[in-house]
C-alpha cells in the first residue's frame, strides 16, 4: 500500500505524512510546477502545469489497495475504478455508493452559478 496525494491544493499534506509516517505507510506527493511542494519523508512528482495533468499521472501510478487523497471528484472516480481507497481533506471516503450523488451535486452546482446563483 502506498498513499498518493493529489497535492494543488490540498491542505493536509503534512496531516497525511505524519499518520503515514506512524504506520510505516510510504507517500507519493504529485504536485504540478505551480505547486511545488517538497517533504522530507515523501516522494514528490513534479508535472508540467496543464489540465488534469497531474490527475493522469496518478491514475497511471495507483494501484488496487492504494490510499489516494484528492478534492477531485472526477480523479477520485478513476481511482475507485483501479480498486484503490479515495479520501478527501475531511476523511470523507469516497465509494461507488456516495460518487454518484456527488458528482451530480457537483454538476448541479456549476448549472446554478452559470445561472448566476450561489449554490448552497
Amino acid at each position: 500500500m502506498t498513499i498518493l496525494i493529489d497535492a494543488d491544493g490540498c491542505p493536509v499534506v503534512d496531516l497525511t505524512l505524519q499518520i503515514a509516517k506512524r504506520f510505516g505507510v510510504p507517500v507519493i506527493i504529485l504536485c504540478d510546477t505551480a505547486h511545488q511542494i517538497e517533504r522530507e519523508g515523501a516522494q514528490t512528482l513534479v508535472f508540467d502545469k496543464g489540465s488534469d495533468s497531474v490527475d493522469f499521472a496518478l491514475v497511471n501510478r495507483v494501484k488496487s489497495g492504494d490510499v489516494v487523497v484528492t478534492q477531485d471528484y472526477g480523479l477520485a472516480s478513476m481511482c475507485l475504478a483501479k480498486r484503490a481507497r479515495v479520501l478527501n481533506q475531511n476523511g470523507l471516503e469516497y465509494t461507488a455508493d456516495n460518487m454518484e450523488a456527488l458528482m451530480l451535486r457537483r454538476y448541479e452546482n456549476k448549472k446554478l452559478l452559470r445561472a448566476g446563483k450561489h449554490p448552497k
